[in-house]
């Protein structure tokens, strides 16, 4: 996408290109240190509040903690958040029990292989939208008070807690038309959905207008979104998922709707027209074979799958073994799809990137990506005599609901027993 590789460009460009300063920005720099002084000056404190986990497991094994070490900045490009909203994610409820252990402990730390040391504690969440209070001496795209949305890495601490650090890399600007609590529902979905329509795809607004791109399970955090990203590009969308959702997905501009509940839905899709994209949020060998049947044989059409066993494998098997294995499955099954319809078979996967939220920002501000049935946990955490915590859920930006818990201490097992029911957040 082009205009995503010109903010990339730009940011990396800064470091290596500086003019002498003007006296404007002589009188910015002034305002910027004057902001980060008082920033400072409002957290001399070594702790903070977090819900942690000390070992994998269900939602016993959450606890709250108000004495977890606050983090530091420690690179020259990191930036540090006060967290004002986040929120859950399946992703959060499959890291808890353990999901992607292995792989991300040694992405943690690469030492870990020798070692014995153990990941824990562990913050969860990878949506966070807060206002930023510190920033290292090489960030130029970024001040403190700037208000700013991100996704957070999954071998990074979370943001279930007060403050958490990124670098200025992985942070965009949050929108100025959403609230803390509307703008944390998106990033974690927004990203995942742009690294696999752009990267795995090679989709982009410049390729889209003759392009025909079929979502499975397309009632999801990624499916929504990828509906209004594909559509604001001008690509043709068809879209399966339960009858109940088809008014959902309509009315973000999905151009057809399989009900996978009303019969055979290989049967169905085969009396469309073929497709150039097929974006799987569903995964399984029963869909995986008839959607590849689904697109244009020799016309450089794509698969691409976010239920890969990657994790799982290298979980399961271990690290050496897990990625032997999946190496091997995905090479075969490239090859195979490539030499004998011309298809290619790939993995997207969640991708935390600041510039390509500068883009979903622009389009959320723009009017053409909205917010819809999306859970978000607020954590709307202050210094007091004892420190609260408020969810609040967000089922649209014009009928919020809010459920104000108190003390910080009460079980979160509530939010996590209410997302994994929640429609909304699943395929």
């Amino acid at each position: 996408m082009a205009s995503l590789r010109a903010l990339s460009s730009t940011r990396v460009g800064t470091f290596f290109y500086r003019k002498a300063p003007s006296s404007t920005q002589v009188l910015a720099s002034c305002s910027i240190w004057c902001r980060r002084n008082l920033y400072g000056s409002l957290r001399r404190h070594n702790s903070m509040s977090a819900w942690v986990i000390d070992q994998y497991g269900t939602n016993e094994v959450l606890r709250v903690s108000d004495e977890f070490m606050m983090p530091t900045i420690n690179l020259a490009s990191e930036v540090l958040i006060k967290v004002e909203a986040a929120s859950l994610n399946p992703l959060d409820i499959s890291m808890r029990g353990g999901y992607g252990a292995t792989l991300l402990k040694l992405r943690r730390d690469p030492m870990s292989v020798m070692q014995n040391d153990t990941e824990f504690p562990l913050i969860l969440g990878r949506d966070v939208s807060g206002v930023v209070v510190e920033c290292g001496s090489q960030v130029t795209h970024f001040a403190p008070g700037d208000e700013v949305w991100a996704a957070v890495p999954p071998w990074k601490q979370g943001s279930l807690a007060q403050y958490l650090t990124l670098t200025e890399y992985e942070v965009s600007h949050k929108p100025k038309s959403l609230s803390h609590t509307e703008a944390a529902s998106i990033p974690y979905v927004a990203t995942t959905a742009l690294s696999a329509l752009v990267n795995a795809a090679g989709l982009c607004s410049d390729n889209c207008s003759d392009k025909r791109v079929l979502i499975t399970g397309g009632s999801g955090g990624v499916g929504t979104f990828s509906i209004q990203l594909l559509k604001a590009w001008g690509a043709h969308v068809t879209v399966t998922c339960a009858g109940n959702a088809e008014g959902l997905v309509r009315g973000l501009g999905a151009d057809e709707v399989v009900d996978y509940t009303a019969g055979d839905v290989a049967a169905q899709l085969e009396a469309t027209e073929k497709y150039d994209v097929v974006l799987d949020n569903v995964g399984g060998v029963d869909t995986e074979r008839w959607a590849l049947g689904l697109l244009r044989p020799w016309s450089g059409a794509k698969y691409v799958t976010l239920v890969s066993p990657l994790l799982y494998s290298t979980d399961t098997a271990g690290l050496v073994e897990g990625l032997a294995r999946s190496g091997c499955s995905l090479h075969s099954k490239a090859l195979q799809n490539l030499l004998s319809r011309g298809v290619f078979y790939r993995w997207g996967f969640y991708a935390p990137d600041g510039p390509a939220l500068d883009e979903v920002s622009a389009l959320v501000d723009a009017g053409k990506v909205s917010l819809h049935l999306c859970l978000s946990v607020s954590l709307c955490l202050c210094l007091c005599l004892s420190l609260s915590l408020s969810l609040s859920l967000s089922l649209s930006p014009s009928s919020p609901q809010s459920v104000s818990l108190s003390p910080l201490c009460l079980s979160l097992s509530f939010s996590l027993s209410l997302l994994t029911s929640n429609s909304c957040m699943r395929s």
